[in-house]
């Protein structure tokens, strides 16, 4: 028998498939490593149920609608980008990297302002606001708006991503009490490492999946290794400039400080963040110092 399913992990050789109310243990086709074909968490897949015991096997991945490399996960719709208004402070340079990332990889990213019980967060709403970019206000402590993370949660193949301590792992585990994901303050105690999750795991939450993505806090700008955004396509990633792009005084206008540059005008016009133009300039001289030979195809 044949039936669709989503990989939900992949660990030692075996994979995990949700499919028709069940959970499978699986293992790939063996042409699929002839072939230089890995399968990941989020892949959509055909599964061939063994008889009398034979075990199960990923006999078909199909069409993938974008893959990130690190973290390994596939068909992302969502890159939920979680920043604390406190403790610690929003850094919004990795904010904007992984809302770029996200771009380019055709992932709709959403600002999750997390920990809003501590402070104010009109500001970092009225920047990405402007950006065209969706921002929650949350928090784990007063329940706020927690329901309306997990409305934005059906239907999508979820992933959230910050930097370590801004609360992914409480605020998975406010989502849904049943993933009881290690947060940072047992992972202290038990003198674990920084980041609470070890691989990568979709969990079915909400009618849709969501995977905590350890060490996901920007895109490498050093390797790529397929998730590189060249200093020619970064423009496109900031999506409150496409209005403006190819309106430049210069074709090669790489909206740094050049003369004529509309993406400057419209920053002091305030139609741009000024915090957005500085993290574009910041990732744009990261990346245009990066030769071709260190880029991974």
């Amino acid at each position: 028998m044949r039936i669709d399913g989503v990989i939900l992990k992949g660990i030692g050789g075996f994979y995990y498939v949700e499919a028709a109310g069940d959970v499978y243990e699986c293992r790939a086709k063996g042409l699929f490593r002839k072939e230089g074909i890995t399968p990941f968490a989020g892949d959509r897949v055909v599964i061939t149920i063994g008889e009398k015991g034979a075990e199960n096997i990923i006999s078909e991945i199909h069409e993938r609608k974008n893959l990130l490399k690190r973290p390994p996960v596939a068909n992302v719709d969502r890159l939920f980008v979680v920043a604390s208004i406190r403790e610690p402070l929003p850094n919004l340079t990795v904010i904007d990297r992984l809302c770029a990332a996200a771009e380019f990889k055709d992932i709709e990213p959403v600002v999750v302002v997390a920990k809003s019980d501590l402070g104010d967060v009109s500001e970092i709403f009225g920047i990405y606001s402007l950006a065209g970019i969706k921002t929650i206000a949350v928090s784990a402590v007063t329940g706020e708006n927690i329901q309306s993370l997990k409305d934005e949660l059906s239907g999508h193949i979820s992933a959230f991503a910050g930097n370590s301590g801004v609360g992914k792992s409480t605020l998975l585990n406010s989502i849904d009490s049943r993933l009881r994901l290690e947060t940072a303050e047992i992972s202290r105690k038990l003198g674990r490492g920084r980041h609470t999750t070890r691989h990568v795991e979709l969990f079915k939450v909400e009618g849709g999946y969501v995977a905590d993505t350890p060490g996901f806090s920007s895109f490498d700008t050093d390797t790529g290794d397929g998730d590189f955004i060249s200093k020619d396509n970064l423009q496109f990633c900031f999506k409150e400039f496409k209005p403006h792009i190819g309106k430049c005084r210069y074709s090669t206008c790489a909206h740094v400080n050049d003369s004529g540059c509309k993406i400057i005008e419209a920053v002091e016009a305030g139609q741009i963040s000024v915090s957005r133009h500085q993290s574009y300039v910041t990732i744009y001289n990261e990346v245009k110092a990066v030769k071709d030979w260190q880029i991974q195809k």
